[in-house]
């Protein structure tokens, strides 16, 4: 699989660490809402936006759009710039 950096280009995906799918925050004053969003997870099928760390190059975080059932990547962009 190839992502593609917005600072360094299309790089293999051996130099990238992936933290999980971008998830919403949840509400501070409910706990159980937090616990459900620290300990259960989707396990989506299709389109999905993840955080992963580029560790090899720019050391920075960045929101990748890919397909999880082909692992088409469609797109990449600064995790600071898309708010997450």
């Amino acid at each position: 699989m190839r992502i593609p950096c917005p600072y360094c280009g299309e790089r293999d995906l051996s130099e990238f660490v992936c933290r999980g799918e971008v998830a919403t925050r949840p509400d501070p004053t409910t706990l159980s809402a937090g616990l459900d969003a620290l300990y259960l997870r989707d396990n989506p099928a299709g389109p999905t936006r993840e955080h992963w760390y580029h560790a090899q190059g720019c050391r920075l975080w960045l929101v990748v759009e890919r397909d999880t059932r082909t692992h088409a990547v469609t797109g990449a962009r600064p995790a600071a710039e898309a708010g997450s």
